[in-house]
């Protein structure tokens, strides 16, 4: 009989643990994004530097690489999120 309480209680616990899913993967999801716009800022502004006459092709594509970048961490956060309805 204990070990049928001992295994209840595990599951318990586990289930527990279950909620802190969505929360965990939103941050992961947004520390990623933080880091892949950094990334992408930090290389723009050293092409800038390096050749300064081609910044505002440079700044464009800065632009569009970031704006990718918070998409699918946004739909990683969405998705995220929908995984604690369950």
């Amino acid at each position: 009989m204990t070990t049928l309480l001992g295994f209840m209680n595990i599951l318990l616990q586990a289930a527990s643990f279950g909620s802190l899913a969505g929360p965990i993967g939103a941050g992961l999801a947004v520390i990623g994004a933080g880091l892949g716009i950094g990334k992408i800022g930090a290389s723009a502004m050293e092409a800038i530097g390096r050749q300064p006459e081609a910044s505002g092709d440079i700044r464009t594509s800065m632009i569009i690489a970031a704006a990718l970048v918070e998409g699918v961490a946004l739909f990683a956060v969405v998705v995220s999120f929908m995984a604690l309805g369950r």
